[in-house]
């Protein structure tokens, strides 16, 4: 029944609990994401593990430095096997093209798969307040859509980016370009701490690839069901 598609959100810091929710989802989820509370936590037994069971791994830790020093960790981590790894889009066109450069020709010298790179461009927990506090001028939207084009002529896959700007970005940067997004929410659910929020449906529909859930399927008196939920959800858009 697994939709790789949907990506689980394994917020933990212990290795047992993350132990724990993926047996109890068992063959519903194929795809999981490995972020900083947890690969800080335990490292890379967490990506082990994970490839063990035949999962794919996102591996969710927004890298965001000079040029050199994002792409040589990003060819460190790269060799741990996680599927998709990502940096900060607001590193600038350098790094990320330095980045993208740099894996793929570190890929071909080991003759293994290259991960997905994607670039997160405004997190989703960011509302407008937030934004004008930072003291910028443009929209979040109009933001968005310009450092997915500057992820795009880089060389990077795709980008993170709330399920409200998923349709402006497929416009932008056409049919191939991977649109991952947070923020997800079934109706129903608390919003939490995400600002720019959609159903599974919604996110699917304008145009997201991948979406990321967390919480909802998380802290669920059922997590197994409420995985089964989602999917159900995301099968009416093909």
């Amino acid at each position: 029944m697994a939709d790789n598609r949907l990506i689980v959100a394994l917020d933990f810091h212990k290795f047992s609990d993350m132990e724990r929710l993926v047996t109890l989802l068992g063959d519903s989820i194929s795809y999981y994401k490995v972020g900083m509370e947890l690969f800080y936590s335990v490292g890379p037994k967490a990506i082990s593990y994970l490839k063990e069971r035949g999962k794919s791994v996102f591996l969710d830790l927004k890298l965001h430095d000079i040029p050199n020093t994002v792409a040589e960790g990003l060819c460190s981590l790269m060799v741990q096997g996680a599927d998709m790894i990502n940096i900060h889009a607001s590193g600038g066109f350098t790094m990320m093209k330095t980045a993208a450069e740099r894996v793929h020709k570190r890929a071909e010298e080991m003759g293994a798969v290259c991960p997905k790179l994607i670039a997160v461009t405004i997190l989703t927990s960011i509302n407008q307040d937030d934004w004008q506090g930072l003291g910028m001028t443009c929209e979040i939207r109009e933001q968005v859509i310009r450092l997915a084009r500057l992820a795009q002529e880089a060389g990077l896959d795709g980008v993170v980016a709330s399920p409200q700007e998923a349709a402006a970005i497929r416009e932008a940067c056409g049919p191939d370009f991977m649109i991952i997004t947070p923020g997800i929410r079934p109706i129903g659910t608390s919003t939490d701490d995400q600002s720019r929020i959609a159903t599974p449906e919604a996110a699917l529909k304008n145009g997201a690839t991948h979406l990321v859930v967390g919480r909802p399927i998380r802290a669920a008196e059922a997590p197994k069901l409420a995985a089964e939920a989602i999917i159900k959800e995301m099968e009416m858009v093909k």
